[in-house]
């Protein structure tokens, strides 16, 4: 009787755990939706993943875009969902929604999180792991200036990190 009230209480806990984390993270999930949306919407209005490479990034033609990964860069406030762009050129980041910044003036700006690296600008990329959760793997892009860059959430993570070998 006892190992079925170990189980019950353990189960309760977990359920527990499970609706702290929904209600915690509702906003950001309903946000993130709301931008995968977006950002899927403006795929198929420009004619598919690299047209919007282009136009993010202004890329040249001589530039080719190898792979593009939806993932999440990981930032001081909290991560950012986006796609990951990785060309012949550069690695870039488009965020899926439209962040809010207060412009220098005080005007309120509307854009979406970017980055792009240059190549030569990488001094090496690294691929890492949770130790506690190994299927969470990370992705961290150092540069020259010894900046780090980490990405995660990857729906294939060898293949994303395979291009940048």
């Amino acid at each position: 009787m006892d190992s079925k009230i170990y189980r019950i209480d353990k189960n309760r806990k977990k359920a527990d755990n499970f609706e702290d984390g929904v209600r915690e993270h509702w906003p950001k999930f309903s946000e993130t939706v709301k931008g995968k949306l977006s950002l899927r919407a403006r795929i198929l209005q420009l004619g598919g993943v690299k047209r919007v490479f282009r136009h993010i990034f202004c890329a040249k033609e001589e530039e080719k875009l190898l792979k593009a990964s939806q993932c999440y860069l990981s930032t001081t406030t909290s991560p950012i969902a986006g796609l990951l762009f990785i060309s012949t050129q550069r690695v870039a980041f488009c965020s899926d929604s439209i962040m809010k910044f207060s412009s220098p003036n005080g005007e309120l700006a509307r854009i979406h999180y970017k980055v792009s690296i240059p190549l030569r600008m990488i001094k090496r990329a690294n691929q890492s792991e949770n130790a506690k959760k190994t299927s969470q793997k990370f992705m961290e892009i150092v540069m020259m200036d010894n900046f780090h860059f980490w990405f995660m959430g990857f729906l294939n993570y060898q293949k994303a990190f395979s291009y940048l070998r």
